[in-house]
């Protein structure tokens, strides 16, 4: 049979998430909701239950026609006449599960390397379940959780394959992710034909309406994307001339910049928004965002001081802002500093979707994963990397997230995954003062709120208003160090959003842009 893997239904018996109701209940609402495939997952009951409540499945799964795999048990699925098996790393082996079952049954294999992937797909598996997507307890000993950049990872070296394989991503899945997954973990020619959904569906106190919003979700792109319009690939003149415009418009509109940072910088990136035309709201408690998330603003994620319950803040109002397509900056200030800060990004990047992530070189290469330098403090650290290598990561780190990333540094790099851009404006003051990396992220993400189509014009025009405005300040006769820079800045900040609203764009002469080819 033709299979649509699109909503895999895994069963789970156990106490804890299937209570006191009957579990054949629960399947046949879930599959009246939309459930496409069902699994028969117990890994605790004696055999003949298994037969058992195998049947019982199997019968409703037949009339809606749709397959009924079982867990690992070939003898069970044989008994039960289901129409294939789902095996894991430490069950049996693909060759003699495939001996064992009809030709004609279906064959599931879970993998989380690219290296078991392939192994199953040559060895002729109909679909691979891919994960642990997220961290879950459904199945206390998942090997790996990949996330959406290693089940990205798997699926760009399986299109590259000969052999055609379905697959499904699975574990920690929901309605607030499940759109992401889908999005995020797309490669260049193959998508996820699915997802499995085990706790969200089978602990749903309605699970024909919980199947029915799912399949809704996996069927339509999150709202990210639905704002973001494709654009065709422009030059850096042509994006120059358009940041004028967005300038004007930030100063009209007076987006709300939500900031969560830490108490230190507060001030500073309050009156940083207030002068660009912004207006800025410090609002730490997760709560408030499902609110401020109504309003069309953006979201700033500031990791400086980092807290068991920061962090579920950080979450809270991460998901609001995402469910209402509402831009978030994440800055993952000191990420490779300590243990805890590395784990704290792992957990925040599992958590949603950020539109832009900025950082120093050491930050941006803790997101990706390979950051072998001890960062100290907020500092970037030593840097043995050439340009190119800089840009190059920031290239893959963007394709990887499908978003847009800014490594800050004496020279700035940014991409969106298809153009990457080397901006050399700012001052050394800048360096000197606390909190410019900060106020960087409230100006971009500003910048986000008014241009939420065109996420890569708005972060070139944060940048270079902020830096430009720095390199005007520091000329100024007036200023004679740090102390009398921040002011100075703020000034040159407001003077620039005021050329703009006269379309005065003497100011983005200044401009040290230029693109960088692979």
């Amino acid at each position: 049979m033709a299979v649509d893997y699109s909503l895999y239904l895994v069963t789970d018996s156990t106490d804890a998430i299937l209570g006191t109701r009957d579990l054949v209940t629960v399947v046949s609402e879930a599959i009246e909701g939309g459930v496409t495939v069902v699994q028969f997952r117990d890994k605790t009951s004696e055999t003949a239950d298994l037969i058992r409540i195998g049947k019982q499945l199997h019968n409703i799964t037949k009339q809606h026609r749709i397959p009924l795999l079982i867990n690992d048990r070939v003898d069970v699925a044989l008994a039960v006449g289901a129409e294939g098996i789902h095996i894991g790393q430490d069950d049996m082996d693909l060759a003699t599960a495939q001996q064992l079952m009809r030709t004609d049954s279906i064959i599931g294999v879970t993998c989380s390397t690219i290296e078991e992937a392939r192994e199953a797909a040559c060895g002729g598996a109909s679909y691979l379940g891919i994960g642990t997507m997220f961290a879950t307890s459904t199945k206390e000993n998942a090997k790996h959780v990949i996330g959406t950049a290693g089940t990205k990872a798997i699926l760009s070296s399986l299109s590259a394959m000969d052999e055609k394989v379905a697959t499904v991503a699975i574990g920690g899945i929901n309605a607030d992710n499940v759109q992401r997954v889908m999005f995020q973990s797309k490669a260049t020619f193959k998508g996820l034909d699915g997802v499995a959904i085990v706790s969200t569906i089978m602990t749903a106190k309605d699970p024909r309406r919980t199947a029915k919003e799912m399949r809704m979700l996996i069927g339509n792109p999150p709202p990210s994307v639905i704002r973001n319009v494709t654009k065709t690939k422009r030059s850096v003149q042509e994006l120059l001339q358009q940041i004028p415009d967005i300038v004007r418009k930030l100063g009209h509109t007076m987006p709300l910049c939500h900031n969560m940072t830490n108490f230190v910088v507060q001030n500073f990136a309050a009156n940083v928004a207030l002068s660009i035309g912004a207006s800025p709201i410090m609002a730490n408690h997760g709560g408030e965002a499902e609110d401020l998330a109504k309003l069309a603003g953006a979201l700033v994620i500031n990791m400086g001081t980092v807290t068991p319950e920061g962090i579920l803040n950080y979450l809270q109002a991460l998901r609001a802002y995402n469910s209402k397509g509402g831009p978030v900056l994440y800055d993952p200030i000191g990420a490779g500093a300590t243990q805890i800060r590395r784990e704290a990004v792992k957990v925040l990047m599992s958590g949603g979707y950020f539109d832009v992530i900025k950082g120093n070189e050491n930050e941006i290469k803790t997101v990706w994963g390979e950051s072998t330098i001890q960062q100290r403090g907020v500092d970037s650290g030593t840097s043995d990397s050439s340009s190119f290598e800089k840009a190059l990561l920031v290239k893959k780190l963007a394709a990887r997230e499908r978003n847009v990333i800014i490594m800050t540094g004496a020279v700035d790099y940014l991409s969106d995954g298809e153009q990457t851009f080397e901006i050399r404006n700012g001052d050394a003051y800048l360096g000197r003062i606390t909190g410019s990396g900060c106020t960087l992220g409230t100006t971009v993400a500003a910048f986000t709120a008014v241009a939420k189509q065109d996420k890569i014009l708005a972060a070139l025009a944060g940048i270079l208003m902020f830096e430009i405005a720095a390199e005007q300040a520091a000329r100024r006769q007036d200023v004679k160090g740090p102390g009398t820079f921040v002011p100075a800045f703020l000034d040159e900040l407001s003077i620039i959003a005021q050329d703009a609203e006269k379309g005065d764009k003497a100011w983005l002469q200044a401009a040290k842009v230029v693109e960088i080819e692979f």
